[in-house]
């Protein structure tokens, strides 16, 4: 586990002081090593990941699946909280913690989501979207090995999110990395239908990719209402007072849905930061 800390966090340090003005699209000054190192975790994907998430979908019946996945979501809820609080959200931090309490005690111990059945949103965040709140910016979009699609700034929120973890602190070691697969396999089960609609619907798998990440990126940072990008062309904004009213579009969701969900139907929920060769390249995603 420290050695894959220390390897993830040399990767971000230096793909992040690597930022050229290549052509292209602005937001991926890296693409030629970008795609170097997607077409590396693919080879990892193909051989490793996506065979075992097979057999494990394939041979574990789908409530035994929930049960492990209800069991990590529930772990994850005590750091979105914290990444709730840290963004001046603290209804949205305590609910976190309430679903945690909830789901501890009539879980037992998170196996069953009886939050959600009693109607109390599951929420997502991480570290990389608490560091978009304060204000940082993106930086250079970046592959990394094996954790698959990020930014300059959700890299350094990869590994706070890494090293806060408290899965990483289980002992003995063996319970620790048997826990630490079975969570990255089950995510990698739950993406395979996905996987296979990318494989069949873009053209270019890297440009999709790198696209739909940073457009969901920025939709989680601000809560499923991103501001609207300014294009050279576009027209002066119209006087405050002849401003047209917003349509239903951008109006916060209902109760109980999901913002950041809402926003970008196509893309599957999942935690924001777990390792995204654990889930087709599809997004880098919350490892607690």
């Amino acid at each position: 586990m420290t050695l894959l800390r220390t390897t993830l966090a040399a990767a971000v340090l230096a793909l992040a002081g690597c930022a050229s003005t290549a052509d292209g699209d602005p937001r991926d000054p890296l693409e030629p090593m970008n795609r170097a190192i997607y077409r590396f975790n693919e080879v990892v994907d193909e051989a490793v990941a996506k065979p075992v998430a097979t057999v494990y979908r394939d041979a574990v019946p789908e409530p035994a699946r929930g049960y492990v996945r209800n069991f990590f979501g529930n772990i994850a809820d005590v750091f979105i909280g914290a990444n709730n609080l840290l963004q001046g959200k603290v209804g949205d931090g305590l609910q976190d913690w309430f679903r945690v309490a909830v789901n501890t005690v009539l879980g037992p111990f998170g196996i069953n989501d009886w939050a959600s059945e009693m109607g109390i949103e599951k929420h997502n965040e991480d570290f990389g979207q608490t560091f978009g709140w304060w204000g940082i910016g993106p930086g250079p979009y970046l592959i990394l090995p094996i954790f698959g699609s990020s930014t300059a700034r959700d890299g350094v929120g990869t590994l706070v999110d890494w090293y806060t973890d408290p899965v990483g602190e289980v002992r003995p070691v063996d319970l620790r990395n048997s826990m630490v697969v079975t969570r990255l396999v089950g995510v990698r089960a739950d993406l395979l239908e996905a996987s296979r609609i990318l494989e069949q619907a873009a053209l270019d798998k890297y440009t999709f990719q790198r696209d739909a990440f940073l457009q969901r990126r920025q939709s989680l940072v601000h809560d499923g209402r991103p501001p609207r990008e300014r294009y050279e062309d576009d027209a002066p904004a119209a006087p405050e007072d002849k401003q047209p009213a917003p349509d239903k579009v951008n109006e916060a969701p209902g109760p109980g849905v999901d913002r950041a969900a809402a926003s970008n139907v196509f893309l599957p929920r999942i935690p924001s930061n777990y390792p995204a060769v654990m889930a087709a390249g599809t997004t880098h995603a919350n490892t607690r």
